[in-house]
């Protein structure tokens, strides 16, 4: 479709600042750089690039405020990308703060800067700005500080907030390059952080520095990791997911909705969760592309399928939580609902982004309330973030035992287990590889697994103990 000549004038406009930022972020010191963006946007005085003055003048004579607000966020990204891309994390902080000048909040006489003052204050209280507020909330460890001292809690989980940006394709490229980088640095942190704080944590070693707990869950952080890696081998969850796959090719779409009902209830402990979630989220699987019902299900209706089900139990409008989200985490078990939401994921991988944008709606709905007031919510994202780092990415999780068995105990490859019968953890611990390549065969175990004799693959029904001393090592 032809563009008008206004558009065609806009668009002009806005490419040749485009070109100015992107022509001096790569030459000039970034103080520069960004007493330039101040003259252009903020101040609205000379520039040494007389074209990109005027184009913000034809930007602003158009009348356009959305397209002004556009052109202020592409320009923002254009120098974050650069500036992150070059370590300048000093100047991405000084950009974003730049907006909380009370410079723009002058009065005037002449009608354009009134209009740009205007525009300008709107932006800085604006979903944008607060979507660019998260590039800072990484490098600056004074804000980070205070951030623990006040309701701000959701900083926390940035690398969740970032997602909505990244698969926005309303957003300019570099926004969405910008926000995916971030948010898998943030990830890489936290998974190297959380791999540090297991080792460090049973290590036994005294130190002065204090012992960092990249998670809000206290000393629970641990046992919590305990029992996420105990639930391997036979019936893990990745398993159990590639049989629940292999047992419902070629079969009807409407027998595939029963199929994943029971898949995600399988195992479920709690018996009022099985409930609920048989109920609610059995009525709704029902109604669910009906018009399917008596075709072949495909990967794209499995996905489909998934994406809606998540919604399901997390938020179904994009912005509330939904009923269900909030029954079940009412019952008091957040581990549950989020070993459902990890099985669903397991079996429709491509839906973990949709997930983590539904999360992410979750974090915005209950941004504004203290910590404490839904300290429950907070629970939930804490045990999410660390289930899925330990099942999602590439870091290798393993419990080793280190004490000796029970007295009188006959069985070779047995888990050590409390008097109540519960798996004693205690007497376990847990050590962490990157899964970037796997043993050869003829290759040893590490040094610091020798005279270990068994690793817990999993718990529960299916019970499976590699024992060292016996059973050759899996390729």
């Amino acid at each position: 479709m032809n563009r008008s000549q206004p558009e065609r004038n806009l668009h002009l406009a806005q490419q040749t600042i485009y070109q100015f930022f992107l022509g001096i972020v790569k030459k000039w010191p970034p103080e520069e750089v960004l007493l330039e963006f101040k003259r252009l946007f903020l101040y609205h005085v000379d520039s040494v690039n007389t074209a990109a003055i005027d184009a913000i003048y034809d930007i602003v004579f158009n009348n356009d405020e959305q397209e002004f607000r556009n052109t202020v966020k592409r320009s923002c990204y254009i120098l974050v990308n650069n500036w992150d891309a070059t370590r300048r994390y000093k100047a991405i902080q000084d950009l974003v703060l730049a907006f909380q000048d009370d410079h723009f909040s002058k009065s005037t006489i002449s009608p354009t800067l009134t209009r740009l003052h205007l525009w300008v204050k709107n932006f800085r209280h604006s979903s944008d700005y607060r979507d660019l507020e998260l590039f800072i909330t990484r490098y600056d460890e004074s804000r980070s500080l205070e951030d623990a001292q006040t309701n701000r809690w959701a900083n926390r989980y940035t690398a969740y907030l970032l997602v909505p940006q990244y698969v926005d394709t309303r957003n300019s490229i570099e926004q969405r390059e910008a926000a995916r980088a971030l948010a898998q640095q943030i990830r890489d942190k936290f998974k190297f952080d959380l791999a540090m704080y297991v080792a460090r944590s049973q290590s036994g070693l005294i130190t002065d520095r204090p012992l960092k707990n990249p998670t809000a869950l206290g000393d629970d952080a641990l046992r919590l990791i305990k029992l996420i890696v105990a639930k391997r081998g036979t019936y893990s969850y990745a398993n159990l997911a590639n049989i629940f796959l292999s047992q419902t090719r070629q079969i009807r779409f409407h027998e595939f909705k029963k199929s994943l009902q029971n898949y995600l209830i399988f195992s479920v402990e709690s018996s009022e969760f099985s409930r609920a979630l048989r109920s609610r989220l059995g009525d709704k699987l029902y109604q669910l592309y009906q018009e399917h019902d008596s075709s072949t299900v495909t990967d794209a209706l499995i996905l489909r399928t998934c994406n809606r089900v998540i919604e399901f139990l997390t938020t179904d409008n994009q912005k509330d939580p939904a009923p269900l989200f909030i029954l079940l985490l009412s019952q008091g078990n957040p581990m549950t609902l989020v070993v459902t939401l990890l099985k669903l994921i397991l079996v429709s991988k491509n839906s973990r982004t949709h997930l983590e944008s539904r999360i992410a709606d979750l974090i915005r709905y209950y941004e504004a309330m203290p910590e404490q007031e839904c300290r429950w919510v907070v629970n939930f994202l804490e045990i999410f973030n660390v289930t899925f780092t330990i099942y999602a990415e590439n870091v290798q999780y393993d419990l080793i035992r280190m004490t000796d068995r029970s007295p009188g105990d006959p069985r070779p490859g047995s888990f050590n287990f409390t008097s109540n019968g519960e798996l004693n953890l205690d007497s376990y611990r847990i050590f962490s590889q990157l899964k970037s390549r796997q043993l050869p065969d003829d290759e040893t175990l590490p040094n610091d697994l020798e005279g270990e004799d068994e690793i817990v693959l999993s718990d529960g029904d299916g019970v499976q103990v590699l024992n060292l001393e016996t059973t050759p090592q899996e390729n």
